[in-house]
């Protein structure tokens, strides 16, 4: 043994924050394992100190063990030779999916060590096992430091992770793990997963004081699990030991000491001062939308108990927690309010959430567990009128809703350690989430209306515009998302192969659906030429060419939007895996995973079936100087994900999405426009339904379910992407560790959809950039297999790639700080940003059409699309660590910054060509003019700053820094049970914008009066003081 590695195991370092452990354990396991070296042949003990739990294991002929798959907590691990003992450690930490290495010495040369408290991250400093990269944070870590109390906020301390304002779930932003959309994540709790089953957005959570550990992985990990191009999130909850615990918690984050959100206001166009001839349509700089105004406060309390049902062989733990958070604001912008019967909101989410966990340690070698959680979310919402002259809200309510979305998570697993070498795992569970939705006072007769100041035509009173609606969309009655799962796990060492193989299935139905309240919408628009087409692209006329108040450019869309499916999605695995102990110094890990994915229809007929998907997964590390002080590691792997349901709702259902043009001379006080007159439709342009002469279809959505032979590309290919990791960790001295990782991730293969003019109409699920399959019906009613190549889509090749360095420095000071500091430099770059497509967010979230994206749908709308993504930050810091002043006072912090998201500018395309979405949707910026020909009739040439303009080329948002800090007292006074506690976050309240509104234009010869406008801001500095007693 070297004197440096000597050292580092007499010390007993005090754990680092959120040091990365590995070991001979797997990526998203929730147990981990307990490994070393001792003399041949002799016997090594570890025992649970809160279960009683002991397992013995003899020491290999090459002077090594292993204790596989030990529930998580702190063990005693004994060493005896001939029934003596030896040597022990004490307070043996074990980490979820992680080993810890305990090494008594071989071939002589075991000594008696002194007794030692082995932390997580004590022994060794560097995990020479490692290959996968990981973050893993403990419950008592989490409090140390200022954070937020949700799994997204530890997720983001990882480096590579980066918040995504245009996704939320559980009230929390989405993250997005290495520079993959937000939906590529996978999720767990207590091994089973817990993502979204719908949309793949989000996941179900707990109650957050629950939580004992959080494993974080970011790239790397092994055969055992797929389904994530992104990264994994694996939480395990607390469970009960020979100690009977209790307790009682609560965290207040009271109005009185949060600052005020800034207020959002119109940008400096150049075209809306108060020059403008219009006064309705003087805004620049004027204010948008007031948020000062806006209150909102919080309050989560919750009690817990754990201990022994029968001592040293049954334990419980279970926690009951409820979060409210209640608020009121400005909803409408200053323009809509007048129209708004919701334009002022009071608010409430409530949060009931409960956890319970049995342990049964039938033996020593057979074990159970059974979790049970439930995570229910209800929304209040009450509207009223407001003024934006007098600043105050109306006392009537006019609008309101309640949803409820509930969710049940029942998991039970078995552990059977058959041999010392042999052992198997069972798990199986089932979630099912219940959503419900009951609109205030909601009249089905009475269709939703959308207008703002410029789009309303004048002498028409302004309140008949706003209409009788009170729901935007309604949902179906009875939606819900289910979940079944099971899979199998066996281990078996083989002298220096540790092999590892198991079967890994889940099924996923869903019920779903939503239509517009009332139906449909009445859209009011205006345009500032009525001589011009309102949609060459699809046939739609002039306003004025249908008279009315057309003449003035006015006109009105009905449009209709109804979607509702039952679904279902079939995902199965094998894999195998062999981490390879070559020499004392070199480990290899050789593993294969093969995958089927099975998408139904509402018919329950296969529209996509994905088989033979070979993933290997391949890693090494080198332990240099062969004692635990400099290790060099690499990993490549291939990583696979499947679609979720919500395609077929859209895609493979009989979804409806119609738009009717038309001119009118007057409201009705319901909001109907009245003397309504047909804006002219060229049928021959080929978007029109059937039976619906002027009803608009851009991707023919007519509601008739199609042939699922029809939905999607013969044999499409799955989403998949590359990975390649190279890195090394060094131990700098007796406190300090540092490290460097580079990470390249390469998308080979997506799912989106497309409706390109080369298919002659309608849209299908296929694999962007590459050739594709399609069955297409022909002239007499059959259908015969046509190939496209690209060329013939005339679609570009696919592009996502991601590249970072991470730099670290962890340790302690002393016996009183510890702590670590990250930095990433990355770029993410490509076409196309996966399954999602945030930058199409204008204030109300991203696209969440999962594989269903805007993108892909035109060969126009990918002219320039080559660019930084909306996941791209340049740089990132994230530090966060903990100093205890004396015994009863502690400080802690976290700081958060990251250079801007890329920013771009969308404007109407160049020419008028034939089935051109109508938008702002494609990479130019300025006015487009009318998009036909010079000399034409109504031909309006583009503006004089009209060009190409690449995604992502208009610069960044600024610079984000955000400082959370934390005081704790834990006085003597009460034996340390009880804690108070102070969390500052995002203390120098910086609220910096975080995206920008992109589109240029209304239409092709109106400009935007919110081009280049903030859209969303840091959260503002927030107070939360919290008191816990334990016990």
């Amino acid at each position: 043994m070297s004197k440096h590695s000597k050292q580092l195991r007499r010390a007993g370092l005090t754990v680092a924050l959120g040091l990365c452990l590995a070991g001979a354990a797997h990526a998203q396991s929730v147990t981990g394992n307990i490994y070393g070296s001792g003399e041949p042949g002799s016997t090594v003990t570890v025992q649970n100190l809160g279960t009683g739990l002991s397992r013995t294991v003899t020491v290999d002929k090459n002077g090594r063990y292993r204790a596989a798959d030990l529930p998580n907590g702190n063990y005693k691990v004994t060493l005896q030779k001939n029934g003596e003992v030896v040597a022990t450690r004490d307070s043996v930490q074990v980490i979820i999916a992680s080993g810890t290495d305990v090494s008594f010495g071989a071939g002589g040369n075991v000594q008696n060590l002194d007794r030692v408290e082995v932390t997580a991250a004590a022994v060794p400093r560097v995990d020479v096992t490692q290959i996968d990269t990981r973050t893993v944070f403990t419950a008592e870590q989490i409090n140390k430091i200022a954070v937020g109390r949700d799994i997204a906020s530890i997720a983001l301390l990882a480096p590579s992770v980066v918040s995504n304002s245009a996704y939320t779930a559980n009230g929390n932003t989405v993250p997005s793990f290495g520079g993959a959309a937000s939906s590529e994540n996978a999720y767990y709790i207590n091994g089973y997963p817990v993502t979204n089953p719908l949309t793949s957005i989000g996941f179900t959570t707990l109650p957050f004081d629950a939580l004992a550990q959080q494993q974080t992985l970011t790239g790397g990990y092994g055969a055992e699990f797929g389904r994530a191009t992104g990264g994994v999130v694996n939480v395990v909850t607390k469970r009960g030991s020979n100690e009977f615990h209790a307790g009682a918690y609560t965290y207040w984050s009271p109005e009185s000491l949060r600052s005020d959100p800034k207020d959002l206001y119109f940008p400096n166009t150049g075209f809306y001062g108060d020059d403008n001839a219009d006064p309705t349509k003087r805004t620049d700089g004027k204010l948008y939308q007031t948020r000062k105004k806006s209150q909102s406060w919080t309050q989560s309390s919750g009690i817990y108990a754990s201990g022994p049902i029968v001592q040293d062989k049954l334990f419980f733990y279970a926690n009951v927690e409820l979060t409210k958070r209640q608020g009121e604001g400005v909803a409408s912008t200053s323009q809509a309010a007048a129209t708004t019967t919701n334009a002022w909101q009071e608010y409430e989410y409530e949060y009931p959430r409960w956890a319970a966990k049995i342990d049964w340690n039938i033996t020593d070698n057979h074990l159970l567990e059974l979790t049970g959680v439930s995570d229910v979310t209800k929304y209040y919402s009450d509207g009223y009128t407001y003024d934006y002259a007098t600043g105050t809200p109306g006392n009537v309510q006019n609008a309101g809703t309640y949803n409820e979305d509930k969710a049940r998570l029942y998991v039970g697993k078995y552990t059977g350690y058959l041999t010392d070498d042999l052992t198997i795992s069972a798990l199986y569970g089932t979630q099912k989430v219940d959503h419900s939705q009951s609109p205030w006072g909601y009249n089905p007769a009475c269709p939703r209306t959308s207008s703002s100041a410029t789009t309303r035509a004048p002498g028409i009173p302004a309140a008949n515009y706003a209409g009788c609606w009170t729901a935007a969309t309604v949902n179906v009655p009875g939606a819900y998302d289910e979940t079944k799962g099971f899979r199998f796990d066996v281990n078996y060492r083989l002298g220096n192969h540790d092999l590892r193989a198991g079967l890994d299935n889940m099924e996923a139905e869903s019920f779903t659906g939503s239509e517009y309240g009332g139906g449909f919408v009445w859209v009011y628009s205006r345009t500032n030429n009525p001589n011009a087409a309102i949609d060459a692209s699809h046939g739609v006329g002039s306003p004025a060419a249908a008279g009315g108040l057309g003449n003035q450019g006015y006109y009105v869309r009905q449009q209709y939007y109804t979607q509702i499916a039952q679904v279902k999605t079939k995902q199965s695995a094998q894999y195998i895996e062999d981490r390879w102990q070559v020499t004392d110094n070199l480990l290899l890990q050789l593993g294969l995973r093969n995958e089927t994915f099975k998408n139904y229809t509402s018919a329950g007929e296969v529209y996509v079936k994905q088989d033979n998907q070979w993933a290997p997964r391949l890693g090494a590390v080198w332990d240099v100087h062969g004692d635990s002080t400099l290790k060099l590691f690499a990993n490549a792997g291939r990583y696979h994900l499947a679609l979720p349901n919500n395609v077929a709702v859209r895609a493979a259902s009989g979804s409806l999405y119609t738009m009717e043009y038309f001119t009118y001379t007057g409201v009705a006080a319901d909001g109907t426009p009245t003397g309504l007159v047909n804006v002219p439709v060229d049928q021959s342009k080929g978007y029109t339904c059937p039976g619906k002469p002027n009803a608009i279809s851009s991707n023919l959505e007519c509601g008739d379910a199609p042939d699922p032979r029809t939905v999607a590309a013969v044999n499409l290919k799955s989403h998949y992407q590359d990975e390649y990791i190279i890195g090394m960790e060094q131990v700098l001295n007796s406190n300090l560790t540092w490290g460097a990782k580079f990470t390249y991730r390469d998308l080979k293969s997506a799912i989106d959809d497309t409706c390109t003019p080369a298919l002659g109409g309608g849209c299908f699920i296929f694999n962007p950039g590459e050739s594709n399959t399609f069955w297409q019906e022909q002239a007499d009613g059959s259908f015969e297999q046509v190939t496209y190549s690209a060329a013939e889509l005339n679609l570009p090749k696919l592009k996502r790639r991601y590249y970072a360095l991470d730099l670290f420095l962890e340790g302690s000071i002393g016996e009183k700080f510890n702590g670590k500091i990250n930095y990433t430099f990355s770029r993410n770059y490509g076409n196309t940003e996966g399954q999602l497509a945030s930058d199409l967010d204008t204030g109300t979230g991203g696209q969440t059409d999962v594989s269903a994206t805007q993108d892909w749908d035109l060969p126009q709308l990918m002219v320039g699309a080559n660019g930084r993504l909306p996941n791209h930050r340049a740089h990132q810091i994230k530090a966060f660590g903990a100093y205890q002043i004396s015994e009863e006072w502690r400080v802690g912090g976290s700081l958060l910054i990251d250079s801007g998201r890329p920013r771009s500018c969308t404007s109407f395309y160049p020419t008028a060509d034939q089935g051109l979405y109508n938008g702002a949707y494609y990479h130019f910026c300025g006015l487009a003019g009318s998009g036909t020909a010079p000399g034409s009739a109504g031909y309006i040439p583009p503006s004089s700053d009209y060009a190409f303009s690449a995604r992502g080329s208009k610069g960044d948002t600024p610079w984000n820094y955000t400082l959370n800090l934390s005081l704790a007292y834990t006085p003597l006074w009460a034996d340390k049970k009880l804690t108070l506690q102070a969390d500052v976050l995002n203390v120098l309240n910086r609220q910096e914008p975080t995206f920008y509104y992109s589109n240029y234009a209304t239409d092709r010869v109106t400009p935007d009066q919110r081009y280049n406008q903030p859209l969303g801001y840091t959260a503002p500095r927030q107070v939360r003081l919290s008191a816990r007693y334990d016990f």
